[in-house]
């Protein structure tokens, strides 16, 4: 036989060495071995060979007997190629290239299956809106293995959205890896084409997704090279599947000295570099194991995985794309590009690979979990909930599908599944941190803080520094009026070294809060009219906050609150604030039942209870107030004399707005009289003006008010107590659609939205550029074209460019004048998607203009009421009073004056001065419907009294009895008592 001679040397050696067991051990194999050749028993000769490979794999000293028995092992297979599997390494001795097979054999073992499992070096994170995120990372299974799972913090690279199929490596980043106790696969290296088929999976927090039946051949000991060149490789990449990543970096290194172009070692070394976050050295080594063998398929794909994680979108499908020419049936290069392309936001292209994926390997449970998200981004939330279950119909205890799901029913609005879902991974894995996390998220979502506390400390038993949780925990805390907690954590997420933008921009908030947790702590005492955010707060303060920008400025020109302990001494909350008498418990029970009538029934609004009480208490509020003022406005009016009160002439005035009183953040709007808002006044008519009771603002702060106390973590003001950027037209902006993605809770109105974009142009025959020039529109034939636009593409195309327009709303003031109500804007954002939004920008102009029509309505509401038909429980004659409450309702939503909750603050006034008018709404608002959005997709105030009314009028009761509730000032008192009666809750 051929290992004849070199045993004998061998044993020569080891009788010399006196190596007596060893040397026995190889007569004896190669007696035996021999023997049964001889006896033609090749089956057991075969047995015996690899009993001697298997030794030999094991020890370098071996190497040439190992080789030998490579050849025999070789000459006697049938098929002439045995792929030997080990823990360790393994050797292939044939010249046939190194590949990544699939073995679809029944006949593989559950222990081989489980060991085939696979990690890959890059982090990734799912987004959603308002928040909240579920983050995963992502793995390839033919560099390494899944066992050695890398749970890593996320690190999101804020500029470029890094976060491609590799472990997040930016230099500007941090991640840690915590190793694993599974067994490692190998690294699949190759100096021709490869035609591997290895199954890409995910390597998220918590799990794993891994094709079955995968076998990984690592390395083969080439003619061309020599014996200890292909070892000292096949050592490297064991060493880089063991995370020994410098140690391995070494030996490659010194491959490449004695042969620079070696494409298996470039890969092998380029692979260490990026699990050690070395990204650019990575991609050096890749781009030149391309150059010298183009054809190297796992070369395209590791440089393209290296470049999403830099952000490099264009680059990384770029390459991965070449890979797949390569491999024109890869499901993993498919589900590899497909979720690059899900990080990058496209999500068409995304659901288009995920899904040939699928129908390649249908056992691959990360492609269907993440073609569940990329679904759901397009709002093809029912294929989205199908494609999450297929994944978890794979793998019942899959956390990753499990989250996502939940993800989902959160944005769906059912929150009963959503707490389901969670409660199942906690199921799985009683340690699993984003669960808590999202479980305290969704607690918070809908009002439950005390429960989201408790989450959320769990989750920070076993993250400690996760800033989510820390900001969301202190919120918690800061609304509940536990104040020392929430400076605590507060603190504690501004000391935290962060390293992605988002993150920091919560530290950024995590300063504002702390002052406004400061500001309300000495207020807990304090009667609640003297809780004041509009008046006490310093306008460049409240302006910062709103825009989440750094606190820089702000700590140097702006007074900062005093301490806690000072603010707890002239705040501390007293018993009695704490304890429920009949009168507040007879108002909160009244209050939940009016407001839960606040509820949009549409996917993304969430049932927040918090809120639900704040609304009741606030329109309660409103209607003592509103019926207190029109009592003493209708005694007024009884007493006069063509328009000339008992106290003198009144008169109507012409109202222009003061900027410097404005900026200067004066009185607020909810505890001062009509002379401290910023208006001054020149006389246009006479007549007697309700404003002279109550104003308009007046009204609307009592909401605000519970509002900004109800939700801390809201920055809800008024926009022209901002600073001097109130003259840039800061305001609203909310979006329908973010490149391809489409925003739940709002693109159910993207055809009626289009639509008015197109009905503005049709009438103005024009659009504005983002530079606010003119694009002339003028044309028969643009504005046909224009008219048949089924899509934001089709419309882009025919306007050329980036526009906005605005919509209109006819004034009651001033007959014939149009206002500007909204700008429908279309902005290109990549290469097939667009941001379509609307935007409400409040300029000085504007806002002078509103005022006088909000001043118009509310006095034709307060004459309206109390004229003949004060006091009247007849429905029939108080048609004009209700028809006034939208129309005044109406011109708030096209106002949109506060930085954000003028939606529910609009509502909240008219479930209040319907109560005025003995009118109690008792139903809920239709699903589907979003009021404020009815407003603004009208034109002019009677179309949305039509659309309106026929859904709320029939909803309406007569009814006094809202008279008897405790008045709501001297019940509640203080600022304490009212963050009290927001959290009694009997769970």
């Amino acid at each position: 036989m051929a290992s004849s001679n070199s045993e004998r040397v061998e044993l020569a050696k080891l009788c010399s060495s006196k190596n007596w067991s060893k040397a026995i051990r190889i007569l004896d194999s190669l007696l035996a071995r021999h023997a049964y050749s001889a006896l033609g028993r090749k089956d057991d000769s075969v047995v015996v060979w690899k009993q001697g490979h298997d030794h030999a794999l094991n020890r370098s000293s071996d190497l040439k007997q190992l080789l030998e028995l490579e050849e025999l092992l070789t000459k006697e297979n049938m098929n002439g190629n045995i792929i030997q599997e080990e823990s360790s390494m393994e050797l292939n001795g044939s010249s046939a290239p190194s590949t990544v097979s699939e073995g679809h054999s029944g006949s593989e073992t559950e222990t081989s299956k489980e060991h085939n499992k696979s990690r890959d070096y890059s982090e990734t994170s799912s987004e959603s809106d308002h928040t909240s995120e579920v983050q995963s990372k992502l793995v390839d299974g033919s560099l390494v293995n899944n066992g050695s799972l890398q749970k890593l913090k996320e690190t999101k690279n804020f500029e470029s959205k890094a976060n491609g199929t590799y472990k997040k490596l930016s230099s500007e980043l941090e991640s840690h890896t915590k190793p694993s106790d599974e067994p490692h696969n190998k690294i699949s290296t190759s100096k021709v084409p490869s035609k591997s088929k290895n199954k890409s999976s995910e390597d998220f927090e918590w799990g794993d997704a891994i094709k079955k039946n995968q076998k990984v051949c690592v390395a083969r000991i080439s003619k061309t090279k020599s014996i200890s060149l292909d070892f000292r490789l096949s050592r490297g990449i064991a060493e880089v599947n063991e995370g020994r990543y410098t140690h391995a970096i070494s030996i490659f290194d010194q491959i490449l000295k004695e042969d620079p172009d070696y494409p298996e070692a470039l890969i092998g070394r380029g692979t260490a570099y990026a699990f050690q976050r070395e990204l650019d050295a990575a991609i050096a080594d890749f781009t030149k194991a391309i150059e010298a063998n183009p054809l190297a398929g796992e070369a395209w794909k590791r440089r393209g995985q290296a470049r999403a994680a830099l952000g490099d979108s264009d680059g990384a499908i770029d390459d991965l794309s070449k890979a797949l020419e390569l491999e024109p049936n890869s499901a993993d290069i498919l589900h590899e590009r497909g979720i690059v392309n899900f990080k990058f936001k496209d999500f068409e292209a995304a659901v288009k690979d995920l899904s040939a994926c699928v129908k390649l390997d249908t056992s691959n449970k990360s492609a269907y979990t993440y073609l569940g998200l990329a679904l759901s981004s397009i709002g093809e939330y029912k294929r989205a909930e199908e494609s999450h279950m297929k994944a978890l119909q794979l793998d019942c205890d899959f956390l990753e599908a499990w989250t996502h799901l939940t993800q989902l029913y959160q944005d769906l609005a059912n929150t009963a599944k959503a707490f389901e879902c969670l409660t199942r991974a906690l199921e799985i894995d009683a340690r699993y941190a984003k669960a808590y996390y999202l479980r305290g998220l969704l607690s918070h979502g809908t009002g439950d803080h005390r429960n989201a506390i408790r989450d959320l400390s769990m989750a920070l038993s076993l993250e400690s520094s996760n800033v989510e949780c820390l900001y969301l925990r202190a919120s918690c805390h800061h609304a509940v009026g536990q104040f020392r907690e929430a400076v605590k954590d507060y603190d504690a997420a501004l000391d935290l070294e962060l390293d992605s933008m988002d993150k920091f921009v919560l530290q950024c908030l995590a300063f504002y809060q702390k002052e406004l947790a400061l500001y309300t702590a000495s207020k807990l005492n304090s009667e609640f009219c003297w809780f004041d955010i509009d008046g006490d707060i310093d306008p460049l303060f409240k302006e910062y906050w709103c825009k989440r920008l750094h606190p820089k400025d702000v700590c140097e020109k702006v007074y900062r609150q005093p301490p806690l302990r000072e603010s707890l001494k002239k705040g501390k909350l007293r018993k009695q604030d704490l304890a429920m008498t009949k009168q507040k418990t007879a108002l909160i029970h009244a209050a939940d039942a009016i407001g839960q009538r606040l509820q949009y029934h549409c996917p993304g609004f969430l049932p927040n209870r918090r809120q639900h009480r704040m609304a009741g208490l606030a329109a309660i509020e409103i209607a003592q107030k509103v019926s207190r003022a029109w009592r003493a406005l209708q005694a007024e009016l009884k007493h006069s004399s063509k328009g000339t009160a008992k106290y003198g002439r009144r008169i109507r005035r012409k109202e222009t707005v003061n900027m410097t009183s404005q900026n200067r953040g004066g009185p607020g709007c909810s505890t001062s009289s009509s002379s401290d808002m910023s208006t001054s006044y020149g006389i246009s008519e006479e007549r007697t003006s309700a404003r002279t009771i109550m104003s308009w603002q007046d009204v609307f702060s009592v909401a605000i008010k519970w509002r900004q106390i109800s939700e801390p973590c809201d920055p809800v003001v008024w926009i022209n107590k901002l600073s001097e950027e109130f003259n840039a037209g800061f305001g609203s902006h909310t979006p329908l659609l973010l490149g391809q993605a489409r925003v739940v809770r709002y693109f159910p109105n993207f055809r009626r939205t289009l639509d008015a974009a197109k009905a503005v142009i049709k009438e103005k025959k024009y659009a504005c550029s983002k530079t606010d020039a003119v694009i002339n529109l003028s044309d028969d034939n643009k504005l046909y074209d224009i008219m048949g636009a089924e899509s934001c593409s089709d419309l882009y195309k025919i306007v050329g460019e980036d526009f906005w327009v605005a919509t209109w709303c006819n004034s009651m003031a001033s007959e014939g004048k149009q206002l500007e109500g909204t700008r429908i804007t279309l902005l290109k954002s990549g290469e097939h998607g667009f941001d379509f939004a609307i935007r409400t920008p409040c300029t000085p102009a504007r806002w002078n203009e509103f005022e006088i029509e909000m001043a118009t309505a509310w006095e034709a509401l307060c004459n309206a009421y109390c004229s003949e038909v004060y006091g009247s429980t007849d429905f029939d004659a108080l048609e004009n009073v209700r028809d006034a409450i939208l129309r005044m309702t109406y011109y708030w939503y096209n106002f949109m004056p506060l930085s954000r909750g003028s939606a529910a603050v609009g509502f909240v006034v008219l479930l209040g001065l319907f109560l005025a008018a003995n009118m109690e709404f008792t139903e809920s608002i239709p699903q589907g419907v979003q009021v404020d959005w009815e407003a603004i997709l009208n034109f002019d105030s009677g179309s949305f009294i039509q659309s309106i009314k026929k859904w709320l009028y029939p909803a309406l009761k007569m009814t006094t009895s809202w008279k008897d509730y405790p008045d709501v000032v001297s019940t509640f008192s203080t600022t304490g008592s009212v963050i009290a009666a927001l959290n009694s809750y009997n769970n």
